[in-house]
């Protein structure tokens, strides 16, 4: 219960601040008013677990989120409201005296109703009920005692109930301040187990309380997006790095180097019990059976729908079952990004699977790279490159010369004596499978480790 208007009740204590005010009129009416008002409240000390009763249970019957927290430990809500009361009606008596406690009272239930997660609308009106009923008892104690000051009282009423108002302040603030507080805890949380997930270093006990933190199923399917962007979102911020094709969900992370999301997946209920694990991190997990193409046909849609900035460079990882193995799947996504070219494009690592075998490894890749195109650096840069040109368009044509020249934009004859010609300087031979898959992994590994 708040405190009269200290500027009425300051006279009654001793002399003004150092800076004083002009001096104002202080009617008899004043005082007496003042003097009715703490032998009123001193009554109400004496009856205060009465009070105390009657408030809670005027609580439990008018405000529905009390009444929960009530019926859950009615002897701490007791508690609190008898210690609120003693200290704003000690206010009444002896402002200065009591101001600071009933502050800290009334921050205090702010922050733990916060916590508790009770509304703040609740909690104010459980404040305004108090006044009322405290006000209604000053009164109803005078004009039981003493009906010729009733009259009086009217000179405090709006002080009384401007100190009601101060405390509701007080009161929303505290509880606004621990929401943010606890916004903030909880977001930084779900951050720190986001990290945790997808640098696998989760720990097994901690993933149901992760799933339910970050509304996940524990063993559902996931894939993971890794984004590499010229202009990347700054860290802290909501807005991710780029649109999600229309009903796809994300959880987005950032990363030092570029941007992560987990995708849970939806295809057929039931695929997650046929996904085999992802046991190697070296190698992604393949859905079985009649599973297989729903999984590539979902991470294919969601391809084919991402919208991207200019210049993004997006990979995609395979698909893996369960929170355990989002840091797996992080990594298929790190080795998809590599593999991404570098103007930007969108790579699924299950259809990229040499070119990521080649920047897993990208000594490994250029090794190989020297090894078999080497030969091709003895000539002329531009004799060079059209060599690396036809190779690169015979390969992507299914091995016919006639497609090749119409993306050349020469005849087919012209593309087999380029191909005869590399085979001569290089000793390799087209037509020999194992040669073909060099020549291809060396032309990737050139592409993609160029620099």
């Amino acid at each position: 219960m708040p405190q009269v208007v200290r500027s009425r009740v300051r006279a009654l204590h001793g002399p003004p601040p150092v800076a004083p005010m002009p001096r104002r009129f202080r009617s008899l009416a004043d005082r007496e008013a003042v003097a009715v008002l703490h032998r009123a409240a001193r009554s109400l000390v004496e009856a205060l677990p009465e009070l105390t009763d009657r408030l809670v249970e005027a609580l439990r019957e008018q405000e529905p989120a009390y009444r929960s927290a009530i019926e859950a430990d009615a002897a701490e809500i007791w508690q609190e409201v008898h210690h609120s009361l003693r200290h704003n009606v000690g206010s009444l008596i002896q402002p200065r005296e009591f101001r600071d406690a009933a502050h800290r009272t009334s921050r205090r239930i702010g922050e733990v109703r916060a916590e508790q997660g009770l509304p703040l609308d609740a909690v104010l009106h459980a404040f305004r009920m108090g006044g009322a009923m405290v006000w209604q008892d000053l009164v109803d104690d005078t004009a039981r005692r003493h009906p010729e000051d009733i009259r009086l009282l009217v000179h405090v009423a709006a002080d009384v109930w401007n100190f009601v108002d101060e405390h509701c302040g007080v009161v929303a603030d505290a509880y606004r301040q621990t929401e943010r507080r606890l916004a903030w805890r909880r977001e930084n949380r779900q951050r720190l187990m986001t990290a945790a997930l997808l640098d696998g270093t989760a720990q097994i006990a901690e993933l149901p309380d992760a799933a339910a933190m970050l509304g996940l199923p524990e063993h559902g399917r996931y894939a993971v997006l890794a984004v590499s962007t010229a202009r990347r979102a700054p860290h802290g911020t909501a807005q991710p790095p780029m649109t999600l094709p229309a009903g796809a969900d994300a959880l987005w992370h950032p990363g030092p180097d570029a941007e992560f999301a987990i995708l849970p997946l939806t295809w057929g209920e039931g695929a997650a019990e046929r996904v085999t694990p992802l046991t190697d991190p070296a190698g992604p997990a393949a859905p079985e059976g009649d599973d297989a193409p729903a999984g590539d046909m979902e991470l294919a849609a969601l391809a084919a729908g991402l919208c991207a900035p200019p210049g993004a460079r997006v990979g995609i990882s395979s698909v893996v079952v369960g929170l355990a193995a989002l840091g797996d799947a992080r990594r298929l996504a790190e080795t998809a990004l590599r593999a991404c070219p570098a103007g930007g494009g969108v790579v699924l690592l299950d259809e990229q699977l040499p070119a990521a075998l080649v920047v897993s490894s990208p000594g490994l890749g250029s090794a190989l790279a020297t090894r078999v195109l080497g030969p091709l650096d003895r000539l002329d840069p531009a004799d060079r490159d059209v060599i690396i040109e036809t190779l690169t368009a015979w390969l992507d044509s299914d091995g016919s010369a006639q497609r090749a020249g119409a993306r050349l934009y020469c005849h087919r004859n012209t593309v087999l004596n380029r191909l005869r010609r590399f085979e001569q300087l290089t000793g390799r031979c087209l037509t020999r499978p194992s040669d073909a898959v060099e020549v291809s992994l060396a032309l990737t590994a050139r592409r993609l480790l160029a620099g």
